[in-house]
């Protein structure tokens, strides 16, 4: 009533200005105050009612509008009908940009589709020069073998997290919620990344969790190798990994150089490397991120505490749909 009200207060003050101005002239020609008030009565009545009218007709608009507000993807054919002329000439440029947007994203969802496919196909292709490599390096004598395993190895993650980056755009298609078993997906995990442990001499200390939980086995296996990934790299040779629970929580912490307190909080963000990032020369910032994002997706939560020269701590909550064994 009160977006009404201010939206017809000149109508309003017109209608009464002209109310006062016929009694005032009924009164200078002599008429009764009796038949002046009659008539005002009458005309009050007619205003009123045609008041009521509209208020109604502004009421149910206002409210489709307000309707309107809060829906995606909107259509012309979703605005309540006009007659105002310039209600229709607003309709009119909405039309336009709503059919302007429409086509950039068009343009912009053809131009991603492409680059995505683009990507997808050079992962596949780049992953059969890598299988020729590992497969020479299998049958080769030479002393650097071990090295050069690694740097495969490196390679191979990297085009990995590529791939996922690429399927994260569309993940709501790729996820398959079943029941897991947290430690297959643990020692999976581990398996990958024995040949790091022993060339580093790292000690993994693996305390089983006996947990299972509904969530995507090959996203929460992308998650647990990153994690051990992150603590491989930042671990020096003799260091400690160790793998455990907390009840509903993994925990993966590692004896390796941490991250300072003032980057903890910007860990997740994408493209942020820190402090360690910039002496390590290496990182790409990618990692954490995709981390954080595939959580979030499972309904799992993921949390880091760490000190420097003092080593880091992950902890995977895995309670939003926690079934212990």
């Amino acid at each position: 009533m009160k977006a009404y009200l201010r939206d017809k207060i000149k109508i309003v003050g017109i209608v009464l200005g002209c109310l006062l101005i016929q009694s005032v002239t009924l009164l200078l020609y002599g008429y009764e105050l009796s038949v002046v008030c009659y008539i005002l009565l009458l005309c009050l009545i007619f205003i009123v009612i045609a008041f009521l009218v509209d208020y109604a007709y502004f009421r149910k608009k206002k409210l489709q509008l307000l309707e309107l507000s809060g829906m995606k993807g909107l259509e012309m054919s979703a605005f309540p009908k006009t007659v105002d002329p310039f209600e229709k000439e607003y309709q009119h440029i909405i039309e336009l940009i709503i059919k302007e947007k429409n086509d950039l994203e068009y343009v912009l969802n053809n131009s991603l589709t492409d680059s995505n496919d683009y990507f997808t196909m050079w992962v596949h292709q780049i992953k059969t020069p890598i299988s020729a490599m590992r497969l020479l390096l299998q049958t080769s004598e030479q002393e650097e073998k071990a090295e050069l395993e690694d740097q495969l190895f490196k390679i191979e993650q990297y085009v990995d997290m590529v791939l996922q980056y690429i399927r994260m755009k569309e993940s709501n298609r790729d996820f398959v919620f079943e029941t897991q078993n947290c430690d297959e997906i643990i020692k999976q995990a581990v398996r990958k990344y024995s040949k790091s442990f022993i060339r580093k001499k790292i000690t993994l200390i693996y305390e089983p969790v006996n947990i299972s939980t509904v969530t995507d086995e090959k996203w929460l296996s992308f998650v647990i190798e990153q994690i051990l990934s992150n603590a491989l790299k930042y671990t020096s040779e003799g260091g400690t990994i160790t793998i455990t629970h907390e009840w509903n929580i993994l925990v993966i912490k590692d004896t390796g150089i941490g991250i300072a307190t003032e980057d903890i909080s910007r860990i997740f963000e994408k493209g942020f490397t820190g402090y360690n990032g910039r002496t390590d020369k290496k990182s790409t910032g990618i990692g954490l991120y995709l981390c954080k994002t595939v959580c979030d997706k499972l309904g799992h939560t993921i949390k880091i505490e760490s000190s420097v020269k003092e080593g880091t701590v992950v902890k995977i909550g895995l309670d939003s749909y926690l079934t212990k064994q």
